[in-house]
């Protein structure tokens, strides 16, 4: 799970690394027969029995910094990833974060573009808000609303799902599922289980190799195991 990928000056949540550091993080799995790529196609191929040396990259928010410092260093060690983006804030910025800079968002052509250069395009809701907080209203809005406009803005159906904040419970999935996610995006979902509640690991600026290998070794003892995944 990655964030921003751009300058650290002032990071006060600890959501940026740099492209020094995700050049590094990418070479680091290369070296060890592994390749970054998106969750739907990671989780395609193991529906079939396949995905060994697979590896699923998720970039969160849909910063604008994706396009210029992050493509270009998944492309270079040959690898993919889902992002997951904000229809409901097309070109504008981080505004649920009260500590830290303003950072841009994608516009719609520079979402158009990511999916262009073969990068799976998710959902992170239309503006960031916590699910498990919304009412029926909002969250049909947040979930179903984001799907659609995204479909058309990408000419593509929308098969992922993240939640804002990491933040889910049973209601929440129940409504991405409802609303057609073929999977969803969480970061611990606790007792939840089951492929619209998929947990992942946050790597950040201090992920250094020995981190890494820590991080990919213990995963797996420290998750449930996601059934018929």
């Amino acid at each position: 799970m990655y964030h921003s990928v751009g300058d650290r000056t002032d990071d006060p949540y600890r959501i940026t690394v740099t492209p020094e550091r995700l050049d590094a993080q990418l070479r680091w799995l290369r070296r060890r027969g592994l390749r970054g790529v998106g969750v739907g196609e990671l989780l395609a191929a193991r529906a079939r029995g396949e995905g060994r040396g697979m590896v699923g990259l998720t970039f969160d928010d849909g910063y604008a910094d994706f396009l210029t410092n992050a493509l270009p260093l998944l492309e270079r060690w040959g690898c993919g990833a889902t992002l997951f983006v904000l229809p409901g804030r097309l070109g504008g910025e981080n505004a649920w974060d009260p500590l830290g800079p303003r950072r841009p968002l994608l516009t719609a052509d520079g979402i158009r573009a990511a999916a262009a250069a073969g990068i799976e395009i998710g959902s992170h809701g239309l503006t960031h808000v916590d699910l498990t907080k919304a009412d029926d209203e909002l969250l049909r809005a947040e979930v179903a609303g984001s799907r659609a406009l995204l479909s058309e803005l990408s000419g593509a159906p929308i098969d992922g799902f993240c939640y804002p904040y990491g933040t889910v419970d049973q209601r929440a999935a129940d409504a991405v599922r409802a609303a057609g996610y073929g999977y969803g995006c969480a970061i611990d979902p606790g007792r939840l289980g089951g492929v619209h509640v998929l947990p992942r690991v946050h790597i950040g600026e201090d992920d250094t190799a020995v981190r890494l290998h820590l991080k990919y070794r213990l995963h797996p003892l420290r998750r449930r195991p996601v059934e018929g995944v």
